[in-house]
């Protein structure tokens, strides 16, 4: 008969394995998305034998997690991002109504010291959503605790949650941990940081750019989560990005803004927004300046957009229950917001996504989702491909090969164009399949 302190070694040496089966997942799918991936000239991307485990964040940022019981026992859920020095701060927070403490919190802090942010802290496991003035005082507690620490103001801390909405935060757990970041933080690994922010996640996600300016060479470095309530309207998830460029707030929220709005925005996996959602990015500023207008900017914007745009994928391809990635792009629209509406629409629909799941060519979802979007159109014009395959032609011509078409939905990963008409507006929306693991996973998510 085993002995407890046994069975408490197997089933630490179980946990073990399943968190090194998810970071080997995850290193094979950040892998291979980079290598699909067209990186901007200027970019140099993480190496590829890189396993997020030597010199990943910018000089002077340092990153750490703890336990600290907040769902479950023996893993991390509390993490801290800190730089050494004040810098620029941006952020975007979710357009959900019934927004999370930790978001009003830091949207506050945000507006009277994003010249001046020192650090970011996040736990997972509860949201503290729908918790009341009680939720407002334990947000507020974490900024303090962690200001205390490190010897900085409160509204220098951005604090934000993940989890199950409506339960108060155990605080003695919380502020437990967070006395215990500092001892843990480290500027070369980002893997236990990007693992704390894990709830539904099957694998950590995190990347980083070296981005080459006319003054030198800045980084930016970011950890996401996200798997359900997956749905653009802000961000629909969490992601931390950090980089040593020099550069004013206001720009700095600029260059988010503009990045989010192809990136993050324009994913979807089940159509809720959450309401936790936060984007943020601190700007250390002991690297090359940034100035508006300049070459240099829109180097570094565009480099902003692709880091994004890569960590959105991850989250799409780790939907809840997903093994597909799909792009969904409509062109020959009368103008973008009409391509942005369809192409939204298509990639929300259940049934859409239902039939992605089946590998079923079902082009008649495609085009009642469209027709149901808002988007103005003549239905005699719609041309639909999956890849290079036209499976509708105009005037509702369909006349290609099944077999073909069942090829290209069994891959991971594949492209559905819908046309329009000849108009200039185009969009472009990552999303994922629909499968019973889905229902699985959200028949018992509070358990």
């Amino acid at each position: 008969m085993k002995q407890p302190d046994s069975d408490d070694q197997f089933y630490n040496n179980v946990k073990l394995f399943t968190a090194l089966e998810k970071l080997n997942k995850g290193l094979k799918v950040i892998r291979d998305l980079a290598a699909s991936t067209s990186w901007p000239t200027p970019v140099i991307p993480m190496a590829t034998q890189s396993d997020g485990t030597d010199g990943f964040w910018p000089k002077g940022f340092s990153s750490g997690a703890v336990g600290a019981a907040i769902k479950y026992t023996g893993r991390k859920d509390l993490m801290l991002l800190t730089t050494d020095a004040a810098g620029s701060a941006a952020a975007l927070f979710t357009t959900n109504l019934c927004c999370a403490a930790p978001v009003l919190l830091s949207r506050q802090h945000l507006l009277g010291s994003s010249s001046s942010m020192r650090a970011i802290v996040c736990n997972s496991g509860n949201a503290n959503a729908a918790t009341g003035v009680q939720g407002m005082d334990d947000a507020r507690a974490m900024a303090q605790a962690v200001a205390r620490e490190l010897s900085i103001k409160p509204e220098e801390v951005l604090v934000a949650s993940t989890g199950v909405i409506g339960q108060l935060l155990p605080m003695d757990n919380v502020l437990a941990g967070i006395a215990e970041l500092p001892s843990s933080l480290q500027q070369n690994s980002v893997i236990e940081t990007a693992r704390a922010i894990m709830t539904t996640d099957t694998f950590p996600k995190f990347f980083t750019l070296d981005v080459r300016l006319s003054k030198g060479t800045v980084r930016l470095s970011g950890i996401a989560k996200g798997s359900g309530m997956i749905c653009p309207n802000m961000a629909t998830m969490l992601a931390f990005i950090a980089t040593d460029a020099t550069i004013a707030p206001a720009l700095l929220q600029e260059a988010l803004r503009h990045a989010n709005s192809s990136s993050f925005n324009a994913i979807t996996v089940d159509g809720d927004t959450s309401t936790n959602d936060m984007v943020a990015i601190l700007a250390s500023g002991t690297g090359a300046s940034i100035e508006a207008g300049s070459d240099d900017y829109r180097v570094f914007a565009e480099a902003l957009e692709s880091l994004m745009t890569f960590l959105a994928k991850l989250i799409v391809i780790d939907g809840e229950g997903a093994t597909k990635l799909v792009e969904v792009t409509v062109v020959g629209a009368a103008d973008d917001r009409d391509a942005e509406l369809a192409a939204r629409t298509i990639a929300q629909s259940s049934l859409v996504k239902t039939a992605i799941h089946g590998e079923d060519a079902n082009w008649g979802r495609v085009v009642a989702a469209a027709g149901r979007s808002g988007a103005v159109f003549n239905q005699d014009e719609l041309e639909l491909s999956f890849n290079d395959l036209i499976v509708l032609k105009p005037c509702f011509i369909a006349d290609f090969s099944e077999e073909a078409a069942a090829e290209i939905m069994a891959k991971s990963s594949y492209s559905i164009t819908l046309r329009l008409g000849s108009g200039p507006g185009r969009a472009r929306i990552w999303t994922c399949d629909l499968s019973k693991e889905y229902v699985d996973i959200n028949g018992s998510y509070r358990s």
